[in-house]
């Protein structure tokens, strides 16, 4: 037999290769949506792999085995090896999944989608919240700073916003005094949101950029760097890791300043521009370049090591939960690494092999989940945390969009296309 239990729907088309031509054009569209708008062990049951549930339709919106069908409760579990769950809930959202990464978030009990109009929704049962027209720009990166998320205006005035994700009220705003032309929060922590920002020029245009720091007590600058002279403002990829503010960039940057006075540690070149994702732990970051993954110090730029894959073959954009990094490459293979030391941990070169590879992941105990890329055998996947075996896919057999999971205590939210749902996750 070939291929996923999809359903009743049937045999959905090949996916599309991993590697070569069709892969740049995905990833340019992503990028190209991310500078618009700127989140167990077990053996396969049946010869044919994995079970594959479709969101779409008989089991669309239906519980969990064990569960209500309400969408509330906790009466429910992650099914068995072959087996995928139901959703619990499901609703429509505002905004498609093309662009960036972290255009889903979790906070607490609520789920967030950066979408017009913004929306907080319960992570239990799906209800709304609250929501915001016009607060964000669509396809937002969300940040969290705290207990804030922070946000460029959704009415383009140049201004920064603070809202309470537990109700949507905006608790925090600032006006940067008309210097800067659109600023983008990068990161935030405690004290201080990181923004990029175009510099106004007499005549209103916005030739140059600055990475600046914004007080979250007072709304003002800190510190703003200049950027060179045609360096994009889009295809940024960041984190704050400590005092340090990590970044690459569209020119194969990789660059670390101090996030207390916005002075350059360093930067270097790599091959790619890392517009997926970085992962920081204890002092390093990780980035994919090309065959490898390259882990620095960010304190002083050093290579503490590198993992290559096979020739010809490129690593996808890392993630770090529970202390692994976690990462997919060009050759449909899933790869556990350990991040003190760059040893693999497991790799899985057979069960992806004709399927959509993941992207992003989320871990729940011992089952790590992955948000597949484009193609119609996509969806969320399931597998053993510790051996990265294959348990199942929740899937809707549409290759319209990529897949996006975030993770909340016993739930899972995934966004697909303008779909928004739950899945148990324990």
């Amino acid at each position: 037999m070939n291929g996923s239990i999809r359903g009743g729907h049937g045999q959905g088309g090949p996916s599309e290769d991993g590697r070569g031509a069709t892969v740049s054009r995905r990833r340019l569209l992503r990028l190209a949506g991310a500078g618009l708008g700127l989140a167990l062990a077990g053996a396969v049951t049946t010869a044919c792999g994995p079970e594959k549930t479709d969101a779409s339709g008989g089991n669309t919106g239906g519980p969990a085995p064990g569960g209500s069908g309400k969408g509330g409760g906790d009466a429910f579990t992650t099914p068995p090896a072959g087996t995928a769950p139901r959703a619990l809930w499901q609703e429509r959202t505002d905004v498609g999944t093309l662009g960036n990464h972290e255009v889903l978030a979790v906070v607490g009990d609520v789920v967030l989608v950066a979408g017009d109009p913004l929306v907080g929704r319960d992570l239990a049962t799906g209800k709304k919240l609250w929501s915001l027209p016009g607060a964000a720009q669509p396809g937002a990166r969300l940040i969290m700073g705290g207990d804030t998320l922070y946000l460029a205006s959704g009415e383009y005035d140049g201004d920064l916003v603070g809202l309470d994700p537990a109700t949507g009220k905006e608790t925090w705003r600032s006006h940067l005094e008309g210097r800067y032309n659109q600023p983008r929060p990068i990161g935030a922590d405690t004290e201080r949101v990181y923004v990029i920002a175009g510099i106004l020029e007499k005549d209103l245009s916005s030739r140059t950029n600055v990475i600046a720091a914004i007080d979250v007590r007072t709304g003002k600058a800190v510190w703003s760097e200049k950027r060179d002279t045609g360096t994009d403002e889009s295809g940024l990829t960041s984190a704050v890791l400590g005092g340090r503010l990590v970044y690459t960039d569209l020119r194969k940057n990789l660059t670390v300043r101090d996030t207390a006075t916005g002075r350059q540690l360093w930067t270097k070149k790599i091959s790619r521009a890392n517009f997926e994702r970085i992962a920081v732990h204890d002092g390093a970051v990780v980035v994919s370049d090309g065959r490898h993954l390259r882990s620095f110090g960010v304190d002083d730029g050093a290579e503490r090591w590198a993992l290559e894959t096979e020739e010809f073959d490129t690593f996808n954009g890392p993630s770090m939960l529970e202390g692994v990094i976690y990462a997919s490459d060009s050759a449909h293979a899933l790869w556990a690494v350990d991040p003190a030391t760059g040893r693999k941990l497991w790799h899985n070169a057979d069960d992806l092999r004709e399927v959509s590879v993941p992207l992003q992941f989320a871990r729940v105990g011992e089952t790590l989940y992955g948000a597949t890329e484009f193609g119609k055998d996509g969806g969320v996947q399931a597998y053993g945390a510790r051996d990265g075996k294959l348990r199942w896919t929740f899937g809707d057999d549409t290759g319209t969009e990529q897949w996006y999971v975030v993770s909340g205590g016993k739930r899972l939210a995934a966004l697909h296309a303008e779909r928004l749902m739950a899945l148990p996750a324990v």
